[in-house]
């Protein structure tokens, strides 16, 4: 019996239906992208937010010795 690559990746994501995993094959990066960015909200750091590493003093001094 031969099977496809589609019939792997649908068992490895769970998926009962091949038509289900060929959707996520489909779709294009825009897509996925937009995907990714509204599950992981939370792990998408703000452009505008200041970074707590920048005020550290000791730890600025730290990474610059480092470069030495």
């Amino acid at each position: 019996m031969k099977s496809k690559l589609s019939d792997f990746i649908r068992d490895i994501l769970g998926h009962v239906s091949i038509q289900t995993t060929e959707v996520y094959a489909r779709a294009d990066s825009k897509q996925k992208r937009e995907a990714l960015e509204k599950a992981y909200v939370d792990v998408i750091p703000e452009t505008n937010q200041e970074k707590s590493w920048e005020k550290d003093s000791s730890l600025l001094k730290w990474l610059k010795a480092l470069n030495k």
